[in-house]
């Protein structure tokens, strides 16, 4: 799917950028490209991924380096960093300061899970 030219610069005011701390004591960050104002790079560990915004069904944000194999998904309450080629997850739980608020408020107010009725009458 091809993202136009609004579609993409939506997404690209969307990403978290920054050191962003994620779980087991890891961190990613992220930086936009100074050539290109759709692009990012992304670094953790020791590898550095350079990463575009990818269309999405589900709503979740997507950047991806795709000749390294890697993509990294954003939600409102977390992100990730995933590899296609190795099958795993590279980093997880990592949460920019946005989305620790995010996270924290769906504690206290956890989504509505539209697979289970939430009164009487949706069961009858």
């Amino acid at each position: 799917m091809t993202l136009t030219e609004v579609e993409m610069q939506t997404l690209v005011g969307q990403v978290h950028t920054g050191k962003i701390k994620c779980e087991l004591g890891q961190w990613v960050e992220i930086v936009a490209d100074k050539k290109s104002s759709t692009q990012f790079y992304l670094e953790h560990k020791k590898e550095r991924y350079h990463l575009i915004p990818v269309k999405t069904s589900t709503g979740a944000l997507r950047l991806e380096d795709s000749a390294r194999g890697a993509f990294w998904i954003q939600l409102a309450n977390k992100s990730m960093l995933m590899s296609s080629k190795f099958g795993q997850r590279l980093a997880d739980e990592c949460k920019s300061p946005q989305q620790v608020a995010v996270s924290e408020a769906m504690r206290f107010a956890p989504p509505v899970n539209i697979l289970e009725p939430t009164s009487d009458i949706a069961r009858k």
